[in-house]
């Protein structure tokens, strides 16, 4: 059976470096918030474009912490409106209503996947104060236009940079730059995974990046002194040494996910699929096509020894966690959810692989 991912496969390239780094972190007796945190935090910053990166628990908690920091800052208050493209992972709308703001979602564009940006300028009100952008599978939104609506309506800019790690526009501005505020995760799956749970924010506003630091942990730098109502969200020591071992190979990695991508794309050769848009910008975290029949076509893809995924089979207005937004007719979105298939991409995947898993999907 040919895996979907294969993260030991991925991670085992770096064994010798993980058994080193572990050994030093067990002689450091520094285990929260010390220099190996400290150290990643500047380089994966330095690799971003940013001033500033924050080491947190995870991708939620980094656009969760943004948010919060920015009510804190008061540009934004309870009850403001952000806009956030419908058929994203449930995260980028979980953060939004756990401080208490509004998501209101905006329909994809069929080619990218990514937010729609007539709909994105349709859907700005009066308690419009921030768009959340979602680089989905690798591929940056239209940040060029996002930016400009924005600064046109007076409205903050917060990239989910989930799955974007090293991605850059036609400038070479790389995904974690091209707004006020970026979230990242690094779940083991990633273009950038750790070996656990693990996310950063990536920022040039020095205020905001003050704040969010306090927030992380418990609302305050200083040890019993709180300034904030906060959370207790660190990247760990560990998974921070695990990173910095894994940064300096990103771009590598991506390359040969982009030559992935394109044996894909030059060899699936069948009217029932339809290829993904390729643009520079895209790292393919996830290779996505779409099917009518996309059911059928991963019970045969399974039937003949390929493991695929659902990014994501049920969009998030339709989920019973959010209630309230089932009453959204979203035809893009659902539609999209209802066809969309991910298939095998990792840096590890070999040529040959690739080319039997393109064979069978001409066969469909």
């Amino acid at each position: 059976m040919i895996p979907f991912l294969d993260v030991k496969k991925i991670n085992s390239r770096f064994e010798k470096d993980y058994s080193e780094a572990l050994k030093s972190f067990l002689n450091s007796g520094q285990f929260i918030l010390g220099d190996k945190l400290e150290q990643f935090e500047k380089e994966f910053a330095d690799f971003c474009g940013t001033k500033f990166c924050l080491g947190v628990g995870n991708g939620l908690d980094a656009l969760t912490l943004i948010l919060k920091a920015y009510i804190v800052l008061g540009k934004l208050k309870e009850g403001d409106e952000v806009l956030v493209q419908a058929n994203t992972y449930i995260a980028s709308i979980l953060a939004i209503k756990q401080v208490n703001l509004v998501p209101i979602l905006v329909e994809p564009c069929t080619e990218t996947y990514n937010i729609s940006i007539s709909d994105f300028k349709s859907k700005i009100g009066k308690k419009t104060k921030a768009v959340l952008p979602v680089h989905l599978y690798g591929q940056l939104s239209d940040m060029e236009q996002v930016n400009r609506i924005a600064q046109d309506y007076n409205l903050l800019v917060i990239e989910d940079a989930a799955q974007a790690h090293g991605s850059s526009d036609k400038y070479g501005v790389r995904a974690g730059n091209l707004s006020n505020a970026a979230a990242f995760s690094f779940y083991p799956t990633k273009n950038l995974g750790a070996l656990g749970d693990g996310g950063a924010i990536t920022t040039n506003d020095y205020d905001l990046y003050t704040v969010a630091s306090k927030l992380r942990n418990y609302g305050g730098n200083i040890k019993y002194k709180y300034e904030h109502i906060g959370v207790n969200s660190r990247l760990d020591e560990i998974q921070a040494a695990f990173l910095s071992i894994k940064l300096p190979y990103l771009q590598a990695d991506n390359e040969k996910r982009k030559i992935i991508a394109k044996k894909y794309l030059d060899g699936i050769k069948n009217s029932k699929i339809q290829l993904p848009k390729n643009d520079n910008s895209h790292v393919f975290y996830a290779f996505v096509i779409r099917c009518v029949e996309r059911d059928n076509l991963q019970q045969f893809l399974f039937e003949n020894g390929v493991q695929t995924a659902i990014h994501y089979p049920i969009p998030p207005h339709k989920q019973k966690a959010l209630e309230e937004l089932n009453i959204l007719k979203l035809p893009v979105s659902e539609t999209l959810h209802n066809q969309v298939l991910s298939l095998p991409i990792s840096p590890v995947q070999s040529m040959g692989v690739t080319q039997k898993i393109i064979n069978i999907i001409n066969q469909f």
